[in-house]
């Protein structure tokens, strides 16, 4: 989830930072631990976990900063944090799982497994399909600013059912329904990112699972890749685990609470650096984690796999900004695959290499101006780099 605005709701004052490094593993690499510290510093991020994947292995992983800068408590790669857009890889696993069960065709209509009829009104004869929603082309779009501020919660889960919410925002008549909930394009000809999609396809998921999301990935994903601390929703997580949040405003670094989203599907996983490295790592092997294959390799094939060409992409949409995938997209100018995040008080990234050799995930639990939204993307290419230093170095 993106472009939010956001009430702070209480202050922790100025923030004079120099962040104590915890380090999980190799305490002697000094050469990352100051870039990073440096940054941190500079910047006013509080807390920090990254783990460094080689050859689908973790070879590296650290914990830096604070979870709770008021306590002192450490942000480490075990710290629990919501992982905002992130999340919709992990919806996309989902989808692909029922794919695979059968209970779902990427391009079937989707009226055909909802309560409810969805017709675009520029173009109400055109079907929309999950392959439409998992690659943001499907005419629906993020009406702002209802997004932002009518689908956060704060301090708590959302208290709306996502179907209901749904219902009202795309059904004529219903309390949230405008016709500049749509765009007037065809569905498959046009990119617009849309986190009402992306819940709407998790929505989908449930439908025709019959089990709350949470429920389900729980049962196909969570529990076969060990992500015991992984979970959707405020209420089912261990706070105890889960880092406080920041945001900073001019100088000031400000705590906030933590928060819902009636759409959780778009954004709403909670875990640590340790679980969603299963997880990437599961990806990035055809499905298979410790010799155990979560998802058949067809199914995690099509969820990688670039969805355009030159010849057959979306109006308006450059190569290099296509998205590749189920869910998954191409970043950094076409250089690496996976998926990053922002929410507030939140910066996260998943991502790798084309070739899948080197994979970096990073947590920052702190937001930043747009101004110092540089600071996010150099420490992350600073982890990437020193991973491919460490790959060299495997070489040797």
């Amino acid at each position: 989830m993106n472009n939010y605005k956001w009430i702070l709701l209480f202050c922790i004052g100025t923030l004079v930072f120099t962040p104590t490094v915890f380090a999980q593993s190799n305490p002697g690499n000094m050469d990352i631990d100051s870039l990073i510290g440096k940054k941190m510093s500079e910047s006013g991020i509080v807390g920090l976990g990254a783990a460094i994947i080689i050859d689908k292995k973790v070879v590296w992983k650290k914990g830096y900063g604070f979870s709770d800068k008021q306590t002192g408590e450490a942000f480490t790669t075990s710290t629990l944090m919501n992982i905002a857009s992130v999340s919709k890889t992990i919806t996309g696993a989902c989808l692909m799982k029922a794919v695979e069960q059968g209970k779902l065709s990427l391009d079937e209509d989707i009226n055909n497994y909802l309560p409810f009829k969805i017709h675009n009104p520029y173009f109400p004869e055109e079907k929309i399909t999950l392959r439409n929603l998992s690659t943001h082309t499907s005419g629906l779009t993020d009406r702002y600013p209802f997004y932002t501020d009518s689908l956060y919660f704060k301090g708590k889960d959302s208290p709306q059912e996502l179907g209901d919410f749904l219902k009202n925002y795309f059904i004529p008549g219903g309390k949230y329904y405008s016709k500049e909930n749509f765009l007037n394009h065809k569905p498959g000809t046009f990119r617009e990112y849309s986190n009402i999609g992306a819940g709407l396809a998790g929505y989908i998921v449930e439908v025709r699972t019959g089990q709350k999301l949470n429920e389900y990935s729980k049962k196909y994903l969570f529990g076969p890749l060990n992500m015991k601390d992984t979970g959707w929703f405020i209420s089912e997580i261990n706070l105890k685990k889960h880092t406080k949040l920041y945001e900073k405003q001019g100088d000031e670094v400000q705590q906030i609470l933590l928060y819902g989203c009636t759409t959780y599907p778009d954004g709403g996983v909670r875990t640590s650096v340790d679980n969603l490295s299963n997880f990437f790592i599961c990806l990035l092997s055809d499905g298979k984690f410790k010799n155990r294959q979560v998802l058949e390799v067809k199914t995690v094939r099509e969820m990688l796999r670039f969805q355009f060409d030159d010849a057959n992409k979306p109006e308006n949409v450059k190569p290099q900004s296509l998205n590749s995938g189920i869910f998954w997209a191409t970043k950094m100018g076409g250089t690496r695959i996976g998926h990053n995040g922002s929410d507030p008080g939140v910066r996260v990234f998943m991502l790798s290499d084309l070739k899948k050799q080197v994979a970096v995930i990073l947590f920052m639990n702190t937001s930043l101006s747009e101004k110092e939204e540089n600071k996010f993307f150099e420490i992350y290419e600073d982890l990437y780099q020193y991973g491919i230093k460490l790959k060299d170095r495997r070489k040797l």
